[in-house]
């Protein structure tokens, strides 16, 4: 295995570590709502939220370039706060992951919140538990596996990345090269045994992940 392979795993593990802390801190206060409110916008905010099911991994990447781009409202702001522009950076590998690994964190997490139901949450506030105590006593804890299973899923899932994050990282080695843009650039070179060890890998790390999540009754 290559260095430039180690840098790519070590990168990988760094971009998906991340990305599954920061949509866990962003999903669960939106995952809650959704699961609670019976507002108009509730199947809006779910429909957008869903989005990155089903639109091609190129079309987010193209519009996250536009937004983050010099000539973007993303890229504007990016740059007035000093913190430049995004595209090819680490940072925005970061913001495409959240993107498009949103739908795997939040759905669960909103299951595991609609489950409960009203009756712990009404008795907390039978005991003078104020809403915020009653989330953090009684709803957090009680969803606990939803979060294991988001917490999984999500980084599963950006491991997995190529499209999006090829389209707003450029695959520059050491920087924005991920374990996915890895196996492609030795396929293209022809380098099939290295990309045999990488691509191996990841098989059996996703086949990992799906049978601990199957044992544990995610699939029912």
């Amino acid at each position: 295995m290559q260095a430039s392979d180690l840098a790519a795993i070590g990168l990988t593990i760094k971009l998906a570590s991340l990305t599954t802390v920061l949509l866990l801190i962003i999903g669960t206060p939106i995952a809650w709502w959704l699961a609670r409110s019976r507002s108009r916008l509730k199947s809006m905010v779910g429909a957008i939220v869903t989005l990155p099911l089903v639109l091609p991994p190129a079309v987010i990447g193209f519009y996250l370039l536009v937004l983050l781009g010099p000539q973007g409202p993303g890229g504007r702001l990016t740059q007035a706060l000093g913190l430049g522009l995004l595209p090819f950076t680490f940072a925005g590998l970061v913001v495409a992951s959240i993107i498009y690994s949103m739908p795997f964190v939040i759905q669960p997490l909103q299951q595991a919140f609609a489950a409960i139901g009203e009756q712990p949450m009404e008795a907390a506030a039978t005991l003078r538990a104020s809403p915020l105590d009653a989330f953090v006593t009684v709803a957090l804890p009680l969803a606990r596996p939803g979060f294991i299973t988001a917490a999984v899923l999500g980084f599963a899932h950006t491991v997995g990345e190529f499209g999006v994050v090829l389209m707003i990282g450029g695959n520059i080695p050491g920087k924005t090269q991920v374990l996915s843009m890895a196996i492609y650039n030795h396929v293209e070179a022809l380098e099939y045994a290295s990309a045999h060890w990488l691509a191996g890998g990841m098989l059996c790390f996703s086949f990992l992940v799906l049978l601990v999540l199957y044992s544990r009754g995610w699939n029912r």
